[in-house]
């Protein structure tokens, strides 16, 4: 687990320790001190990488040093966690060095050096410099060399136009780029790549490149940023792919650049999202594209490129309109907390001068101007550090199920939201459901917009997992195993489809959520039961009841577990009936689905018998669990036999057994074989439903 940075950490704790509502700032170690590096010899040193090098290797929270005016000719290093460079006037305090791509590769193995900032460490914030790598700016013709690293073609022609970068970061987790300016003639000016656990921030900076010259992978935000094209390739890029979720977001941000300057394009799956921007009046008439020697079928995820209110100078091209209602996303929620999803906070972390001493003063969290502080639900609070980057929540972290009544240590904070880009999100056990729900209950009671927040995001998350059958896994993303199998399993399915029934009706407190939602419900749910009528099992002709688990594209049943065999359940089934029952105006489909369903209940009861625990005193821990005859009662099995209707179990071995004394004593005494889950189903709820629909 990658360490965090004191600031950030400590409003963690402030959020969780409820703190915030009586403190009004906290300032963090102002007597720390500061680093000085000086061209003129009066500072701490005269180099900025001497002054890296200084810095011991390990740290807890930002080490500052702050950067005199002057010209850097300098290529910057940094492997530290943890440090900000600071420059005293962002026109007048610039890092400069020369360097083509093209002819650093043909002499090393990889990027390391290749930009004028190169960086492997994290928690890295830059703040008033220039940084820029000159070498198009240089370079007058092209350059003809010999490359030796490159066997096929050693003779190599540079041109001022390639690929030059003023900032590279290899994994490097979370980057700050405050009042800035980056340069460069070419191409990937600044290049901040993490696929997978990326998190870059950019406010009031200035970017000048050739091709994809802001080209983050991950996660991004950019506010009041603006950006300067050469060429008429494109200005920007992303890298998506490693994550669903991922992003990059340009919000309040100006574009111009060289006569037909092209706005952007990606090779991968990416995701853009563009709000309140403006663009020159020459750029060119080019929507966001795909690169064409990309396969169209290798964008897993479709296009997903989105404006809101973004207007071009003389007037706008149709393919930047208002689209940004099609992610089912409201832009008055897109901030930079939200892309991170409150896993970090960098508008909070900034290391500013004070004139005239020119004194750098640790980071301040300040508590929003507000007249009153929303009142807050202490496990809202705890669920709201467990919601992964996905959107949706675990059942367990470290195999130990959420309690959210129990208290949770700063520790286990800090380790949670570190954890944020898991990708352990499940339906399973009535997670994300669960947390959904509550969320909303908590958005009612306090009217914190956090939950609120909190619960959208969550259930944009519920859509996202609806597969192309209608159907919902046990997991997303995650596909390994049985998890991408449409999972009745546990309600998991239906759990989701409650909430959707609950924003179409506007109940339970979501008629307070984004209308937006409202539609995406109705068509999410009219795809399930789609799904649901093509999943009940069929046994010569006569309609049953459902598997707990299907085959994603077949439909197929399948076994999940290897004691959860491919069968029909006695227990999902009544949750399924349920929610058929629930649709307003059924269809002939969804009364043939119900009306089978309950005849199927019927066949199956296992009468005069109750389950229960006996004492056993020759098994382990002196019990078992068995059925027991009693004329007054009956029961069902929790799966049966499709072909024979038969009570069917199974131990971790996978064999059929059709007798629950037959299988292992673990399994016999750790699951619930036998249970009264359609009693009520069948005497109470379905004559009321079957009375109001008069059938």
């Amino acid at each position: 687990m990658k360490k965090k940075g004191a600031t950030y950490w400590l409003i963690a704790c402030m959020q969780l320790c409820c703190f915030i509502l009586i403190m009004p700032s906290i300032q963090l170690n102002a007597t720390a001190k500061v680093i000085v590096v000086d061209q003129q010899g009066k500072g701490d040193f005269t180099s900025i990488q001497a002054a890296i090098n200084s810095l011991p290797d390990q740290a807890g929270e930002h080490r500052v040093i702050l950067i005199k005016n002057g010209i850097y000719q300098e290529k910057i290093f940094i492997e530290k966690h943890f440090v900000a460079l600071v420059g005293e006037d962002k026109n007048k305090t610039q890092i400069r060095c020369s360097q083509a791509r093209d002819i650093w590769r043909c002499e090393h193995p990889d990027d390391w050096g290749v930009a004028t900032i190169n960086l492997k460490g994290s928690d890295i914030v830059l703040e008033n410099l220039t940084i820029s790598n000159d070498f198009g700016f240089n370079l007058k013709d092209e350059m003809h060399i010999d490359c030796k690293a490159d066997s096929i073609n050693p003779f190599k022609v540079v041109k001022k136009s390639g690929h030059q970068m003023a900032l590279r970061s290899f994994g490097t987790t979370r980057l700050i780029a405050r009042n800035c300016i980056f340069k460069a003639y070419g191409g990937d000016t600044v290049s901040p790549w993490n696929t997978t656990e990326g998190q870059f921030y950019f406010k009031d900076c200035d970017m000048e490149g050739g091709v994809d010259f802001y080209c983050p992978r991950g996660w991004a935000y950019a506010e009041n940023c603006v950006f300067n094209a050469h060429g008429n390739t494109a200005a920007i890029w992303h890298d998506g792919s490693g994550n669903q979720d991922s992003k990059t977001v340009l919000k309040n941000c100006v574009f111009k650049g060289d006569d037909g300057f092209k706005l952007g394009r990606y090779h991968r799956d990416a995701q853009f999202i563009l709000l309140d921007c403006k663009f020159a009046k020459n750029m060119a008439d080019a929507p966001i594209y795909l690169n064409p020697s990309q396969p169209q079928n290798q964008i897993q995820w479709g296009r997903r490129i989105y404006f809101y209110n973004c207007h071009k100078e003389g007037g706008d091209y149709g393919w930047f309109a208002n689209n940004l209602f099609e992610s089912k996303i409201s832009p008055e929620t897109i901030t930079a907390t939200w892309v991170f999803h409150g896993s970090w906070k960098p508008e909070l972390i900034s290391f500013v001068k004070a004139k005239p001493e020119f004194k750098v003063v640790p980071a301040v969290y300040q508590i929003p101007a507000t007249s009153q502080q929303p009142s807050i639900d202490t496990i809202a609070e705890k669920m709201l550090f467990y919601q992964r980057a996905v959107g949706g929540w675990p059942k367990a972290v470290n195999e130990v199920k959420l309690d959210y009544q129990k208290t949770l240590t700063v520790l286990e904070a800090k380790t949670a939201l570190a954890d944020s880009l898991h990708i352990d999100a499940t339906f399973d056990n009535e997670a994300t459901s669960r947390e959904i729900k509550y969320l909303m209950t908590a958005y009612i009671k306090t009217a914190n917009p956090r939950y609120l927040a909190a619960v959208e995001k969550g259930v944009a998350y519920c859509l996202r997992a609806q597969n192309a059958k209608g159907g919902w896994p046990q997991y997303f993303p995650d596909a390994s195993l049985y998890r991408a199998q449409i999972t009745y399993n546990d309600n998991a399915m239906v759990n989701v489809l409650n909430i959707l029934g609950d924003i179409v009706e506007g109940k339970n407190g979501f008629d307070k959520i984004n209308p937006v939602f409202k539609p995406a419900a109705e068509m999410a749910i009219k795809k399930a039961i789609d799904c649901i009528i093509d999943t009940q099992i069929k046994v010569n002709g006569k309609l049953t009841a459902w598997c707990t688990q299907y085959n994603p594209i077949t439909l197929v049943p399948e076994m999940a577990r290897k004691f959860e065999l491919a069968s029909i359940s006695a227990n999902e089934s009544v949750a399924i009936v349920r929610f058929l029952m629930r649709q307003r105006q059924p269809s002939v489909a969804i009364k043939q689905a119900i009306n089978a369903a309950i005849e199927w209940f019927q066949a199956v009861r296992v009468n005069g018998y109750r389950y229960q625990d006996v004492a056993a005193p020759d098994q382990p821990k002196g019990k078992d669990r068995v059925l027991v005859a009693d004329a007054n009662a009956s029961v069902w099995a929790r799966f049966y036999e499709i072909e024979t209707n038969k009570p069917l179990f199974s131990g971790r071995d996978s064999q059929k057994k059709y007798d629950v004394k037959e299988i292992e004593w673990e399994r016999r005494t750790g699951y619930a074989w036998y249970g009264v889950w359609p009693e009520t189903l069948l005497n109470k709820d379905y004559p009321q439903w079957k009375t109001m629909n008069h059938n």
